[in-house]
């Protein structure tokens, strides 16, 4: 049986705890505050591949999204407000008038509970009460990452007691070895994508990709492509298939998920964010997947990382 033990403490006083999983080619450190995937190392790889700190208020600072899970939606929502069940619902806006990742009260914020811990395998649970952060029903959230050789999976589930929004991510930062993203090459499996406004918006288009966007093939990234955008994987959820690649200087991760979008962010020189979600501000868009989640249904995300030496 894995222990947790002591990380760190929050500024208000709570205690966050570490749990590390390990196998014969990984080893993972996970942290109670937001679900948080703090440390990845691979057989024969001295740096981490994920970018994380040992540091608790990192976390409560600029690091806040880095490894976490965030939701209960997120990306973006166009105007802090949506209508859930013929209601509209208002949020705090935190990016200028729209939502970004739910809020300061997401779940990236929160101490989610140890509810099973192994050797290669940990359980959190997390319950987020109704009206936290503007949204509707009391809704229970898990989280379990678990290891298979080089392999790292997260199966996220939710469900709701009310009519709601749901769309988790996992916000990790990846640097395959190196000083910075630029010089890793990445791939990613989708025919189209979505062109954003100045607020970081889709506008609604749901465009074949091409030059820039078109990462079907593989491209080298420079560090200079300004990538915060949704690519298109698939019209709703579906199997466990492959959706991205990267390959650095030292290591190379296939990403595989069963969620219909992945959002590519490389506004962070020092890495590339890669995260499995919904497609963003859903509910202004009818024709994008929706999110909603109503009582009796269980939201599911499974998520798969493989890393083997380039």
């Amino acid at each position: 049986m894995t222990q947790a033990h002591p990380f760190g403490t929050l500024r208000d006083g709570r205690a966050v705890q570490a749990v590390t999983l390990a196998s014969a080619d990984l080893s993972v450190t996970l942290l109670t505050l937001g679900a948080i995937l703090q440390d990845v190392r691979l057989a024969g790889v001295a740096p981490s591949l994920t970018l994380g700190s040992d540091r608790v208020a990192e976390y409560e600072g600029r690091m806040r999204y880095f490894g976490a899970i965030v939701g209960p939606v997120a990306n973006r929502i166009g105007g802090a407000q949506a209508q859930i069940g013929g209601r509209t619902f208002n949020f705090p806006p935190d990016e200028g008038p729209n939502l970004l990742h739910s809020g300061p009260t997401g779940t990236h914020a929160q101490l989610w509970t140890v509810e099973e811990a192994a050797a290669q395998r940990l359980t959190l649970s997390l319950t987020l009460p109704d009206g936290l952060g503007g949204f509707p029903g009391t809704r229970q959230i898990t989280a379990t990452y678990s290891l298979d050789g080089p392999m790292l999976t997260l199966d996220l589930t939710a469900t709701t007691d009310a009519a709601t929004l749901m769309n988790l991510a996992n916000h990790s930062y990846w640097r395959l070895g190196g000083d910075g993203q630029a010089g890793h090459r990445l791939s990613v499996a989708a025919d189209h994508y979505l062109p954003v406004d100045e607020a970081k918006l889709p506008t609604g288009e749901i465009r074949a990709v091409s030059d820039a966007f078109n990462l079907r093939a593989g491209r080298v990234l420079d560090g200079a492509e300004g990538f915060d955008h949704n690519f298109c994987l698939a019209p709703a959820p579906h199997p466990l298939t492959r959706a991205a690649e990267l390959t650095g200087p030292a290591a190379r991760m296939l990403l595989e998920t069963t969620a219909p979008g992945l959002q590519v962010y490389s506004g962070n020189p020092a890495a590339v964010a890669l995260e499995p979600q919904a497609w963003p501000d859903a509910p202004q868009n009818p024709a994008f997947p929706p999110i909603l989640l109503t009582p009796g249904q269980t939201f599911r995300q499974t998520t798969r990382w493989t890393f083997t030496r380039p």
